[in-house]
């Protein structure tokens, strides 16, 4: 049985899907990574506004001490804002790379499938063959006609013999 093309169908459709599904799961972890980073940014903004008031607490000077502490209380709520973000992306991420190997699990079975079909395809093929060549070969040697044994075939067959026996030896007795 050849690989219908209703189930070459079906993994071209696998295909898609599991391309697909592929495409989102980049999709997501490409966005955790930018949440990731944007949190990676809220705490260097918190980390820089320490410094400032730091900075500030040695010159005195009291505008780097207020923007300190903005930046410090930014880098905070934002890190608040972005932390359950990016906790929920992970999630989204596990979900979409379960669905990829789903898929891939699904694109590989219609492989497999395929892949068994024209195995037996092929074996079959190599059954026919030998028993076309079988039928050929026999069909060969009961067609021959038998060699038919003649009657006067023993005559033919030792002609020194037969001669020799029918013919009167001749010895020279003149000397």
């Amino acid at each position: 049985m050849a690989v219908s093309r209703a189930l070459r169908r079906l993994l071209r459709v696998r295909e898609l899907q599991e391309e697909q599904c592929r495409l989102a799961m980049e999709a997501a972890i490409n966005d955790l990574h930018r949440l990731e980073a944007a949190l990676r940014g809220a705490g260097e903004r918190e980390r820089i506004g320490r410094r400032l008031i730091e900075a500030s607490a040695h010159s005195g000077d009291l505008p780097d001490r207020l923007a300190g502490l903005e930046e410090v209380r930014t880098g905070a709520r934002f890190a608040l804002v972005l932390e359950p973000r990016v906790v929920a992306q992970q999630g989204v991420v596990e979900v979409r790379k379960q669905e990829f190997l789903e898929k891939r699990i699904e694109r590989r079975q219609a492989e497999t499938l395929i892949e068994e079909t024209e195995a037996r395809d092929a074996i079959e093929f190599g059954r026919r063959s030998q028993q076309t060549l079988d039928d050929w070969y026999s069909s060969k040697l009961f067609h021959r006609s038998p060699k038919r044994v003649r009657p006067d075939s023993g005559k033919r067959m030792f002609p020194a013999v037969q001669s020799s026996q029918s013919e009167p030896s001749v010895t020279p007795t003149e000397s």
